[in-house]
C-alpha cells in the first residue's frame, strides 16, 4: 500500500541517508542555467568536473586491492603477456557496471542497498544483505592480510601477520578522523594512495623493462589456452567486486544536486562518467605494471606456479636485486597503499550496506566500529590459523575468491533490474541496446565465476556428505538467482524518481 505523497518527505527524512545535507559538496550555482531549471545541458566546465571528481577514484580502489594484485602477478608469471587483452576488457566490463551503479544513485537519489530494502520482500532483502556482508568480509580479509603482509615486508619480518592485522584494524579510526574534515579531504587521501601505487609499481615497471612489443601485442591480440584458463577466470572474477557496486551508487550522492531537475541529473551523469572512466584507466595502467613486471621476470620459469602475495616481494628482490632502493620495499610500499586504501573503502561500503538494508540510524563512529569488527575479528582468527606457511595462505585466498564469486549475482542482478525500470529511473532508465549489453556482461561474469566455483569444488570436495551438501546449496543458490532475475522488482511504497523527470 502506497503512502500519501505528503507523508513521503517526512518518511525520507527519518530514513537512513548516504550523506547528510551538510556533508555534501555543493556543485550547483556554478551554472545559472542548470540551477534555474533550464532545459539545455550547459557546456562542459573543467571547474565543475573538478568538483565532481572523487567518487570514481574511491570506487577504483576495488580494482587495485591486494586480491587484484595477486591475480595480476599470477597471470603475469603463468600466462606472460597473453592475458593483457582480457585485463583490458575485464576493466571495461567493470566500468560499465560501475557507470550503471552511478546512474542509479544519481537518477534516484538513493543507493542500491536502500532500493533493495524498498523493492524486495523482507526474506529476499535479508538474504541480499547477508550475502553483501559476507562478500564484504571476504574482501576485507584479503585486503587486511595484504596490508599485514606489506607491514611484515617493511619491518623485515619483525611484525608478524597477526600483529599487522591488528595495526591495519586501526584504519577504522583513521577513516573516522578523516571523515570529520569533509568528503573532499577523504577523497584527497585516496588520491594520494593511488598516486603511491602508480609511482611504486611504475618504478618496478621501469626497473624490469618489459618488452614494449609483447605488451602491445598482449593487449591487442586475444589469446587463451587450456594452460592459462584458470588465470583468465581469476582476472575477470576479481574485477567486479559485489560491495563496490553498492558503494559507488552511494558515493555519487556526496554531491548536492537537485534530483528533480533533469538537466542537473544529466550533467552529474556526464561528469561522473568522465571521472569514473579516468579513474579506471589509471587502475588499468597500474594493474598492467604489475602483470608485465611478473611476466618479464617469471614467465616460463620454475618459480611461476609458486608465486603468491606472500613471497612475491622476495622473488622480485632475488630477480631484480637491490638498486638505488630495494625493489622488495618498493613492492611493500605499493602493497601497503593498496591494502590500506581498500580496507578503508571497505569500511565505507559496510556503512552504506548496513544502513541501507537495515535502515539503521546510528552514529557514524558506532556504525563504522560495528562494520570494522565484523571483518577484523574473523581476520585476526584467520591470521593466527593460517600464519604458518605460504601454502595455507594460498588455500585461504582460494576459499575467499570462491566466497566472493558466490555473491556477484546478488549485486549485479538487482542493479540491472532497477536501472531498467521506468518506475524507478524515469527517463534515465537504460535503453534496449544498453540493457542487452549489460545483461550479456552480467551473464558472462556469472558464468565465468560459476566455472571458478565448479572447478574449485570438483578439485576440493571429497566425500558423499560434502558432495550432497554442495549440490543442495547449488540448487538453492540457482533457485534464488532465478527468482531475482524473473521477479525483477515489486511495487513498493517509494514512488521512484520525481514526476517532472518522468514527464519530460
Amino acid at each position: 500500500m502506497s503512502l500519501d505523497e505528503n507523508q513521503q518527505p517526512l518518511l525520507q527524512e527519518e530514513e537512513e541517508r548516504a550523506y547528510d545535507s551538510d556533508e555534501k559538496v555543493l556543485v550547483i550555482g556554478i551554472d545559472s542555467d542548470a540551477e534555474s531549471g533550464g532545459t539545455v545541458l550547459p557546456p562542459f566546465s573543467w571547474k565543475k568536473l573538478w568538483l565532481f571528481t572523487g567518487p570514481g577514484f574511491l570506487m577504483s580502489i576495488a580494482f587495485l586491492d591486494p586480491g587484484n594484485l595477486e591475480g595480476d602477478l599470477q597471470a603475469g608469471a603463468i600466462a606472460g603477456y597473453s592475458l593483457l587483452w582480457l585485463l583490458f576488457w575485464a576493466t571495461a566490463m567493470g566500468l560499465l557496471v560501475q557507470l550503471l551503479s552511478a546512474r542509479l544513485g544519481v537518477a534516484t537519489g538513493r543507493h542500491l542497498a536502500e532500493l533493495c530494502r524498498e523493492e524486495y520482500p523482507t526474506w529476499a532483502r535479508m538474504i541480499l544483505w547477508i550475502m553483501a556482508e559476507l562478500a564484504l568480509i571476504g574482501a576485507d580479509i584479503q585486503e587486511v592480510i595484504g596490508s599485514a603482509i606489506a607491514i611484515k615486508i617493511l619491518s623485515n619480518g619483525v611484525v608478524p601477520l597477526w600483529a599487522g592485522v591488528t595495526i591495519t584494524a586501526c584504519d577504522c579510526f583513521i577513516f573516522l578522523f578523516l571523515e570529520n574534515y569533509g568528503v573532499r579531504k577523504l577523497e584527497a587521501v585516496f588520491a594520494v594512495l593511488i598516486g603511491v601505487m602508480a609511482v611504486t609499481f611504475g618504478w618496478m615497471f621501469a626497473d624490469a623493462k618489459p618488452s614494449a612489443s609483447e605488451l602491445f601485442l598482449g593487449i591487442l591480440i586475444p589469446k587463451l589456452s587450456s594452460r592459462t584458463i584458470q588465470q583468465a577466470v581469476g582476472v575477470v572474477g576479481c574485477i567486479i567486486m559485489p560491495h563496490n557496486v553498492f558503494l559507488h551508487s552511494a558515493l555519487v550522492q556526496s554531491r548536492e544536486i537537485d534530483h528533480n531537475n533533469k538537466v542537473q541529473v544529466q550533467e552529474a551523469l556526464r561528469y561522473y562518467s568522465i571521472e569514473s572512466t579516468t579513474a579506471l584507466v589509471i587502475s588499468f595502467i597500474i594493474n598492467l605494471f604489475v602483470t608485465t613486471v611478473f611476466a618479464k621476470g617469471f614467465y616460463g620459469t620454475e618459480l611461476a606456479n609458486s608465486i603468491g602475495l606472500v613471497n612475491a616481494g622476495q622473488y622480485l628482490q632475488d630477480k631484480y636485486g637491490g638498486g638505488f632502493f630495494p625493489i622488495l620495499y618498493i613492492w611493500g610500499i605499493g602493497l601497503l597503499a593498496a591494502g590500506q586504501s581498500s580496507t578503508i573503502t571497505g569500511t565505507y561500503a559496510g556503512q552504506f550496506i548496513m544502513g541501507g538494508f537495515l535502515n539503521m540510524r546510528l552514529k557514524k563512529w558506532l556504525r563504522a566500529l560495528i562494520t570494522r569488527s565484523c571483518a577484523i575479528i574473523p581476520t585476526i582468527i584467520v591470521a593466527l590459523i593460517f600464519d604458518t606457511s605460504e601454502d595455507s595462505l594460498d588455500v585461504l585466498n582460494e576459499w575467499l575468491n570462491v566466497l566472493q564469486s558466490i555473491q556477484i549475482p546478488f549485486a549485479l542482478i538487482p542493479l540491472l533490474c532497477l536501472v531498467s525500470k521506468e518506475r524507478i529511473m524515469g527517463t534515465f532508465k537504460i535503453g534496449s541496446i544498453l540493457k542487452v549489453v549489460s545483461w550479456l556482461v552480467a551473464v558472462l561474469v556469472i558464468v565465468i565465476n560459476g566455472y571458478l566455483l565448479l572447478d574449485f569444488f570438483f578439485n576440493e570436495v571429497t566425500g558423499v556428505a560434502f558432495t550432497t551438501a554442495v549440490c543442495t546449496f547449488t540448487a538453492a543458490y540457482a533457485a534464488f538467482i532465478i527468482y531475482l532475475t524473473s521477479r525483477g522488482v515489486t511495487c513498493s511504497s517509494w514512488r521512484g524518481p520525481p514526476k517532472q523527470i518522468e514527464a519530460e
